[in-house]
């Protein structure tokens, strides 16, 4: 039987970077349906319409996280922008998720939820430009220094 610490520290982040590549790519995929008719849809939306910026959202950020660029602010507006769709669209219609048609609604919201705290593992640009720290983090760095 393999060593569960050895898959899990070589499989998990890999499945974190192909969990958001996949995650990315559909939702990239409703942005450009609406923004520009790929795949062909029967409604596009108005420009500057409610609709519009929902697209320009798909399309900014699914492209960033698609790339793995500044995954976590990306996530973290369209995790925001599914909880929106959600309570806007879907829960009107009915209480459970099945009968409002707000399933992937619910699901891009937490799986976006999930990268915007996990961060977009190592297949991602954001890996390549190497560890980012806050200046607060730094700070905080400091300030143990130099009370030792």
């Amino acid at each position: 039987m393999p060593d569960t610490t050895t898959l899990t520290t070589t499989w998990a982040p890999r499945l974190l970077s192909v969990l958001r590549i996949v995650a990315a790519l559909i939702f990239l995929l409703h942005g450009t349906q609406k923004l520009f008719g790929l795949p062909p849809t029967a409604n596009p939306p108005a420009a500057f319409a409610l609709t519009w910026f929902a697209a320009v959202i798909e399309f900014v950020c699914g492209g960033l996280m698609l790339l793995g660029l500044y995954t976590r602010p990306a996530a973290f507006l369209a995790s925001g922008m599914m909880a929106f769709a959600y309570f806007i669209a879907h829960a009107p219609r009915s209480v459970f998720p099945v009968l409002n048609g707000g399933d992937a609604a619910i699901l891009y919201c937490f799986v976006f939820l999930y990268l915007a705290a996990a961060g977009a593992g190592p297949w991602s640009l954001d890996a390549l430009r190497g560890p980012r720290r806050s200046p607060a983090a730094d700070g905080g760095a400091r300030a143990a220094a130099a009370s030792r």
